[in-house]
């Protein structure tokens, strides 16, 4: 009698979250913000369909704090690109960051009109830099 191995289902690809925690975003440079519980929101929100990485700084230090979403390869396939994100200070715009990315997140779900007011293109260098 032989053993067939089943085969294990593969996680679905996931989108990642890569929230910066650097020089200025994520400390006091940045006032009045619950930097930390906002991170744990994050991760607590999107654990399960989501990456969230906390990362040194991502050289966008005028536009405290910056949140990257990076698309999943579902997502990248049908045409989604990471999408940066600056001067993420609000509790509501975090929670449809949180949104979005649960609705599929980049090439997947449409932004919420919000979005355009934090979307920012960050230079060659530091977009490559964090996307490769």
């Amino acid at each position: 009698m032989s053993r067939r191995k089943t085969p294990t289902a593969q996680p679905a690809p996931r989108c990642t979250v890569t929230v910066c925690r650097g020089c200025c975003c994520g400390t006091e440079k940045v006032p009045g913000v619950d930097h930390a519980g906002r991170l744990a929101t994050l991760k607590a929100e999107l654990g399960a369909v989501a990456q969230v990485r906390a990362v040194n700084c991502l050289d966008a230090c005028e536009r405290a704090n910056v949140i990257v979403v990076q698309p999943s390869s579902r997502g990248r396939a049908a045409g989604g690109r990471p999408v940066w994100l600056g001067l993420v200070n609000d509790p509501d715009a975090t929670a449809d960051i949180a949104t979005w990315v649960r609705q599929g997140g980049p090439g997947l779900a449409d932004p919420p009109d919000i979005i355009d007011l934090y979307e920012f293109s960050p230079s060659r260098r530091i977009r490559r830099a964090v996307e490769d």
